[in-house]
């Protein structure tokens, strides 16, 4: 399952998320970044594993480390653990978006953004 590296976006101006998958081996890094400041806000580590309800299914562990007042740890998190799952390969994810004086509306729209993001990266990897 080689694979190039991927770059991909999802939104527009401040709210626009940006997303750089690098293959290592079989492993996947996938960085996370937008807004005014970008950064290293979190780390996740995603690990396949199967299912402790069915074993049959594809899960994973997933274990996150959130940099002193940053909040990405929950996006971090998300995308592991999906990624990880879905594609059944371990993967580093690190996650910093940052806007001045946000608003719950621009959150909503990251929020969607990284969800688009997350559903393109998937297919793409698997299509490779």
């Amino acid at each position: 399952m080689s694979m190039r590296s991927l770059n991909m976006e999802e939104g527009d101006g401040p709210c626009q998320v940006n997303v750089r998958v690098v293959p290592i081996g079989e492993d996947l890094v996938v960085m996370i970044w937008g807004g005014d400041k970008p950064h290293v806000g979190a780390v996740a580590i995603g690990i396949p594993r199967p299912s402790l309800e069915n074993p049959a299914i594809a899960s994973s562990t997933t274990s996150v480390y959130a940099l002193l007042g940053h909040k990405e740890d929950g996006l971090a998190k998300m995308m592991a653990d999906k990624i990880a799952s879905v594609l059944e390969r371990n993967v580093v994810v690190t996650a910093g978006i940052h806007i001045d004086n946000i608003s719950l509306e621009e959150i909503k729209e990251i929020e969607n953004n990284c969800g688009r993001i997350l559903k393109r990266l998937i297919s793409s990897c698997m299509a490779k």
